[in-house]
């Protein structure tokens, strides 16, 4: 399937519904990953294509600073399959914090636990001076 199959020639947007959108997106993003430097590869992917910018997004601020290193060959990558392109922008997507691996938190040792009661203990200690004032 040609990845500009059903497009229009001056703006590269398929015609249809967004269905037909992203999948002609997810075309375009399979035929324009041969060109990025195989370190970013894993970490970027088109995200869109409009008015001659093509919209990636990273993972990371450090593949966003090696993307727009690379942006002359990818923007000539796209213009040599029929896009025409002007720009090249990349994003940084946001960690989602729920799918980050939640940590067990490691038993305390018996001496830690004993110094930590005892540290919370001297917490609760009246001041033998019996006045409240910190100074």
């Amino acid at each position: 399937m040609d990845a500009l199959a059903g497009a229009d020639p001056a703006t590269g947007n398929p015609g249809g519904s967004i269905v037909r959108r992203a999948l002609w997106l997810d075309e375009l993003d399979r035929r324009l990953r041969p060109y990025l430097p195989p370190s970013i590869a894993a970490h970027a992917r088109l995200a869109n294509f409009e008015r001659g910018r093509l919209v990636y997004v990273v993972d990371a601020p450090v593949w966003r600073a090696k993307l727009r290193l690379a942006a002359p060959e990818l923007l000539d990558a796209a213009r040599s399959i029929g896009l025409d392109t002007a720009e090249l922008v990349v994003k940084t997507t946001v960690p989602n914090p729920a799918a980050a691996p939640v940590r067990k938190a490691k038993p305390m040792s018996a001496a830690t636990q004993a110094a930590l009661q005892a540290a919370l203990a001297s917490l609760n200690k009246p001041d033998p001076s019996g006045s409240n004032d910190a100074s």
